[in-house]
C-alpha cells in the first residue's frame, strides 16, 4: 500500500518555524521537516531531543585520554631524552592535546551521525520536493488512512494559514526509509 503525505512548502525559514508551532499548536502531527541549510528554531520547535552532544563529549574525553598516554610513552617510556634540562613530562603536551582532542571529537562525531543516518557513498538520494536543496522549505504530514475527508481540509487551511506557498499530497518516494523515534 503507497503511504500519501501532505507536504506544504515555504518561501521562508521564519515563516516556517512560526508554521511549525502553530501546526503542532493544533495538534496535528508533523512527520518531517526539509530544508536547503540549517534553520535556528526547528529542532526546538518540532520538540526534538538528541544525545549526539554527549556522545561528542565522551569522544573528546576519549581523545584527550589517547593522546596524553601516547605522548608520554613516546616522551617519557619509550624514548626519554632530556634537552637542556626540560622534564620528560612538559607542558609542551598541551596543544599538541588539544589538537588531537579536537580532531578526534570531530571525527567520531561525523561517522557517528553518518553511521546513525545511515548515509555513505553509493547511498541513493531520495527527496521529498528536490526545491528544498536550492530555496524552499517543506513541511511534511502524514496522511492517515483513518482521517476524513474534513481532517484532510483543515490540514490544507492550516497550511495555507501559516503561509505555505504550495500545498500538495504526494507518495513517498521509491526508497524513501523512514526513521525510528528513539
Amino acid at each position: 500500500m503507497e503511504k500519501i503525505e501532505i507536504i506544504g512548502v515555504y518561501d521562508d525559514p521564519d515563516v516556517l518555524v512560526s508554521a511549525i508551532l502553530k501546526i503542532r499548536e493544533k495538534g496535528i502531527k508533523i512527520k518531517n521537516v526539509f530544508s536547503p541549510f540549517p534553520v535556528h528554531g526547528v529542532f526546538e520547535a518540532l520538540n526534538l531531543k538528541t544525545r549526539l552532544p554527549y556522545l561528542t563529549f565522551i569522544y573528546g574525553v576519549i581523545g584527550v585520554s589517547v593522546s596524553f598516554a601516547f605522548l608520554y610513552w613516546t616522551s617519557v617510556v619509550s624514548y626519554p631524552l632530556k634537552f637542556g634540562g626540560k622534564p620528560l613530562n612538559s607542558l609542551s603536551f598541551i596543544i599538541i592535546m588539544f589538537i588531537a582532542t579536537i580532531f578526534v571529537a570531530t571525527l567520531l562525531t561525523f561517522m557517528t551521525f553518518f553511521i546513525r543516518q545511515k548515509l555513505g557513498p553509493g547511498k541513493k538520494v531520495v527527496m521529498i520536493d528536490p526545491r528544498t536543496t536550492d530555496d524552499k522549505f517543506a513541511i511534511v504530514i502524514e496522511k492517515d488512512p483513518e482521517l476524513s475527508a474534513d481532517d484532510i481540509s483543515q490540514i490544507n487551511k492550516v497550511l495555507e494559514e501559516t503561509g505555505a506557498v504550495e500545498i500538495a499530497e504526494k507518495p513517498l518516494p521509491e526508497g524513501y526509509i523512514e526513521e525510528e523515534n528513539d
